[in-house]
């Protein structure tokens, strides 16, 4: 009789595990749907301002080395490219037969000016006649002082030989000869917001990376500051020294120069909260408040160490999510965890 009654109620006993499990799994799944989290407060720093640029480096004087006149033939090169050289060190020699063919025409007009200036005198030639003979002399004598100065050049400063254009016995076209370049100090110059015209300064440090290099700093200072705004891209120039003792920076290396403006007060994060938009180029974070994640976009300004400035997106205060973004959607419940 009793196994009788017990096995009428074994449905009723069923029905409430049921009950009593879907209850709990219920209970489970509300718990699984807030979503763990870390977060931080955004709060306000003193940071550095500073603004990044693209230069090419140069030489800080580049001299080319010419004869004064076209057709003068090149006697002989003294120096090779690489080659460094020194103020005033002798670099060509240029063929001297020019010269002594003009020489040999100013003896000639001297001597005619000397028998012209004699039958001036008893009238067998016009002062016009005269005249015109010594202007020819004139000429020709600064013409001679020109090649004079010419067959022998020069290098105008200390530097380096970086191009030559010709061969012994070639005579002279259009192009130098020679190229000297003096590499210290070497330069670079860059495009500068007007929006910082007024604080560019000469002497103002400026550190410099080359791609060369990798993270190696170098070090340089404003040395001109173009004193007018270009309309179109509304930039102005400025130059940097960039001292070369060691000579490890050369022209045409591709450098990175970066002012620094003093500080500034900005909002900082921790680089872990910025996110990067799939398919986009486009930065976020989630924040929290009432308990849910909220999706905001970010300008990011400088990276710093193992922090962002944010520029745009988020305010002082605001609690951003460091840990759990992966499983983040706008308005996902949330519960923040401290360890």
């Amino acid at each position: 009789m009793k196994a009788k009654r017990l096995f009428k109620l074994l449905p009723f006993l069923g029905l409430g595990m049921l009950i009593s499990c879907g209850e709990k799994k219920q209970e489970t799944t509300a718990e699984e749907a807030n979503v763990k989290v870390k977060t931080v407060i955004a709060q306000i720093q003193n940071v550095d301002e500073t603004s990044t640029y693209t230069a090419t480096v140069k030489a800080e004087v580049v001299n080319q080395i010419t004869p004064a006149l076209a057709g003068a033939r090149i006697d002989k090169i003294l120096v090779e490219i690489g080659d460094r050289v020194s103020k005033g060190q002798l670099l060509v020699q240029i063929d001297p037969s020019t010269i002594t063919q003009q020489k040999i025409q100013l003896k000639a007009l001297t001597d005619d000016y000397a028998r012209y200036s004699e039958l001036l005198k008893v009238g067998g030639i016009s002062q016009q006649t005269v005249d015109a003979v010594k202007t020819q002399i004139d000429i020709l004598t600064t013409a001679i002082k020109t090649l004079e100065d010419n067959t022998t050049l020069k290098s105008p400063v200390d530097g380096y030989i970086t191009a030559r254009n010709y061969d012994n016995g070639d005579l002279f076209a259009q192009k130098p000869i020679l190229t000297v370049e003096q590499l210290n100090p070497v330069k670079a110059v860059i495009n500068v917001s007007e929006a910082y015209f007024a604080r560019v300064k000469r002497g103002m440090p400026v550190d410099i990376t080359l791609d060369v290099y990798g993270d190696e700093v170098f070090t340089g200072k404003v040395n001109l500051v173009y004193p007018t705004i270009d309309a179109a891209t509304h930039t102005f120039g400025v130059e940097i020294a960039i001292n070369n003792a060691n000579l490890r920076v050369r022209p045409g290396m591709y450098a990175r120069v970066t002012l620094n403006f003093g500080e500034k007060q900005s909002i900082v994060v921790p680089d872990v909260a910025v996110q990067k938009q799939a398919g986009a180029n486009d930065k976020y974070v989630f924040t929290v408040s009432d308990g849910k994640a909220h999706f905001q976009k970010v300008e990011l300004g400088q990276r710093l160490d193992t922090q962002y400035e944010i520029l745009s997106g988020i305010t002082p205060g605001q609690e951003v999510v460091t840990a759990g973004q992966t499983r983040l959607i706008e308005g996902t419940p949330v519960e923040i965890i401290t360890n």
